[in-house]
């Protein structure tokens, strides 16, 4: 689940802390960097339970309305397609879900005021109405109806990401890119794979996680010598005077340039690029495109870069 994108991130901020506080120990700003990526995976866990947390309480107030009604004498004629829905189900039984949740299963029991408010949301929305018609849902649907409900009713609701940020502050900046896996996770479910279907990996290889490390490490080791490259291309720029943000996406945009061959130079740069729009100045984009750009042609010619670059 955690890809170069989500890793790239946080060793933008983990480097651009490592400066602003300079404490200057590196053991431990590693440490800081894996732990913040493995909470990363813990929210996407926590973000999997809530869809069950939401079946399961509305199964609870569908039995008590239904004791409720035998008491009096009816009969409780509501449709089970939310209770019964075969994804929902399928994720609660998830035997890797719940062996990876056992120390965090009790946040959604913490906050079961939210799980009713934001179910309610759902039994109001048209898709949930349009959903209960059907008379038999197929897995499908059932599948189809979860994904519509995340991405038009879960994602946007303040009051789980109000209970997220007083759980952990590392959440702040998850909740979009683990939101895409949760989309993901919904349409990678099979029917057939039972209680052991499988869920994201926490990384998709040991690659990734040692590319994490590397960044961080070649980014910090080799302060110096990158800055040296960006003097060398900013003719009429003094670096000292870059935003200390800037300095932190070229040096990092230039220790992947020259240490990871198997990525791109121009994903590279378009990566750093969109990184620039997100935690630079308006004009950081531009400016970051036009140093890398150049950074990158002055090492090729140089021969340090053992990849090419594409002539624009």
């Amino acid at each position: 689940m955690i890809n170069r994108d989500l890793i790239r991130t946080k060793v933008v901020q983990l480097t651009y802390a490592y400066y602003v506080n300079g404490s200057g120990d590196q053991t431990n700003a590693e440490k800081e960097l894996l732990f913040s990526l493995s909470k990363a995976y813990e929210l996407y866990l926590l973000l999997l339970q809530f869809i069950v947390a939401l079946r399961n309480e509305a199964e609870n107030q569908w039995s008590l309305n239904d004791n409720r009604l035998n008491r009096e004498g009816g009969i409780n004629q509501t449709r089970r397609n939310f209770i019964d829905n075969k994804f929902a189900l399928q994720l609660k039984d998830c035997e890797q879900l719940q062996e990876l949740t056992e120390r965090n299963k009790g946040i959604w029991e913490e906050n079961v005021g939210t799980i009713r408010k934001v179910l309610q949301l759902i039994e109001q929305s048209e898709c949930y109405e349009n959903y209960m018609k059907i008379p038999a849902p197929t897995y499908e649907d059932d599948r189809e109806f979860w994904k519509q409900v995340y991405k038009t009713i879960i994602i946007p609701n303040d009051d789980i990401n109000e209970v997220l940020e007083e759980s952990s502050l590392y959440w702040n900046d998850d909740r979009f890119v683990v939101d895409t896996f949760i989309i993901k996770t919904i349409r990678r479910f099979e029917e057939s794979n039972g209680a052991k279907q499988q869920l994201l990996e926490e990384y998709r290889s040991t690659e990734d996680r040692s590319f994490a490390i590397n960044l961080f490490r070649n980014t910090i080791d080799n302060c110096e010598e990158y800055r040296g490259y960006m003097a060398e291309v900013s003719k009429n720029w003094d670096v000292e005077r870059f935003s200390m943000m800037d300095i932190v996406l070229l040096q990092m945009a230039i220790a992947e340039l020259l240490n990871f061959p198997d990525i791109a130079v121009h994903v590279t740069i378009n990566e750093y690029i969109e990184l620039a729009k997100i935690y630079s100045t308006p004009k950081s984009s531009g400016y970051v495109n036009g140093m890398l750009d150049a950074i990158a042609r002055m090492l090729n010619e140089k021969g340090l870069m053992l990849k090419p670059v594409k002539k624009q």
